[in-house]
C-alpha cells in the first residue's frame, strides 16, 4: 500500500517507473482488467472537471468501480468529523481514495487514519502531484527527455499547487526552473529554492523548452491582486505577437485571451494543452497501479 500525496515523497526512479507504465498504457491495452474487483472512492470538496473525470475514466478503463461521494450530501453536513468520515469509509474496505480539498495538507492529515491508499487530487495551494506526473509525461513525449529542461511557470505562482509540485519535480530532473508574474502573485523569497524570478516577459519567454501558464484563480480572490484581466493579458499573456519557440502548457481551465490568446489556444503546433488532458488518463492509470500493486 502506498499513498500518493506529494512529489517530494518520490525518488527520480519512482517517477520514471510511473511514467514508463503510463507510456506503456498509452501504447497498448495492458491496463484492461487491472482494477477488476476493486473499488475507488472519490471525494472532491472543490469543483473539478478535468481531474475528477480523468481519475474516473482511468479507474473505469482499468475495470474498477468508482463511487463518488458528494460532500454536500454526506454525513459531514450532519456534523461528522473528517476523521470519523475516513474511518467509516475505510471500514467498508474500498481499495483507494481520490481526494481533493480546499485545505492544504488535508490528504496528508487523513492518511494518518487509514491504511487505504489516499491519492491527492489537489490540496488547497499546496500540491497537485498527479498534474505534475501528466505534465512530465507530456514533456517527455514532446522533447524526448526530462533531464536539464529549461522551464518557466507564468502566472499566479503563490496560489498555485501546480507550481509547487513542479518545484519538487525540478529537483528530481535538474530543471532550470523559473517563475514570472505580477509581484503581488509571486511567492516569498524563503518559499523559493534554486528557482529564478524572471525580470520581464521577454526574459521569461526566452530560451525555454516549456512555458507553463497558470490561470488567475478568481475563486481564491487572486483577481484582486491585479488591476484587471485586460491589464494582466497585456503584460503577462501570450499571443501571436510574442509567441515563443517553446512548448506551451496549461493545467486548465484556461481563461481565453488572458493567459493565452484564443486563436493560439485553438491552434496546433507547440500548444500541448489538449495533449496534457489526454495524457492525464494514462498518467492516472499508472498512479492507480503504483499505489495498489
Amino acid at each position: 500500500m502506498k499513498h500518493f500525496i506529494s512529489i517530494k515523497d518520490f525518488t527520480r526512479e519512482d517517477v520514471e517507473l510511473i511514467l514508463k507504465r503510463a507510456l506503456k498504457f498509452k501504447e497498448s491495452r495492458l491496463y484492461e482488467g487491472k482494477l477488476k474487483g476493486k473499488t475507488i472512492i472519490t471525494l472532491f470538496f472543490e469543483n473539478s472537471t478535468r481531474t475528477r473525470t480523468s481519475f474516473e475514466i482511468a479507474a473505469k478503463n482499468m475495470g474498477g468501480e468508482v463511487i463518488n461521494i458528494d460532500h454536500n450530501q454526506s454525513s459531514l453536513k450532519k456534523g461528522e468529523t473528517d476523521y470519523d468520515t475516513i474511518i467509516n469509509l475505510s471500514a467498508m474496505r474500498p481499495d483507494a481514495f481520490v481526494i481533493r480539498h480546499y485545505h492544504s495538507g488535508y490528504p496528508f492529515f487523513l492518511s494518518h487514519f487509514t491504511n487505504i491508499p489516499i491519492i491527492n487530487a489537489g490540496d488547497g495551494t499546496n500540491e497537485h502531484p498527479s498534474q505534475a506526473i501528466l505534465d512530465a509525461l507530456t514533456m517527455l513525449q514532446a522533447k524526448g527527455r526530462l533531464n536539464n529542461l529549461n522551464v518557466c511557470i507564468i502566472g499566479d505562482i503563490s496560489n498555485s499547487r501546480v507550481a509547487k509540485s513542479h518545484m519538487w519535480m525540478a529537483r528530481l530532473f535538474d530543471w532550470n526552473l523559473s517563475f514570472f508574474g505580477p509581484k503581488t502573485m509571486l511567492p516569498k523569497a524563503e518559499w523559493l529554492d534554486n528557482v529564478k524570478i524572471e525580470k520581464s516577459l521577454n526574459e521569461a519567454l526566452s530560451n525555454k523548452d516549456f512555458i507553463i501558464l497558470l490561470r488567475i484563480q478568481l475563486e481564491r480572490k487572486s483577481g484582486q491582486s491585479i488591476p484587471s484581466l485586460k491589464e494582466y493579458s497585456k503584460f503577462f499573456g501570450i499571443n501571436e505577437k510574442n509567441m515563443p519557440d517553446s512548448f506551451i502548457m496549461h493545467p486548465g481551465p484556461v481563461n481565453r485571451n488572458v493567459e493565452l490568446s484564443s486563436s493560439l489556444l485553438d491552434s496546433d503546433g507547440n500548444i500541448l494543452i489538449t495533449r496534457q488532458v489526454e495524457n492525464g488518463v494514462f498518467a492516472r492509470m499508472a498512479i492507480f497501479e503504483y499505489c495498489l500493486f
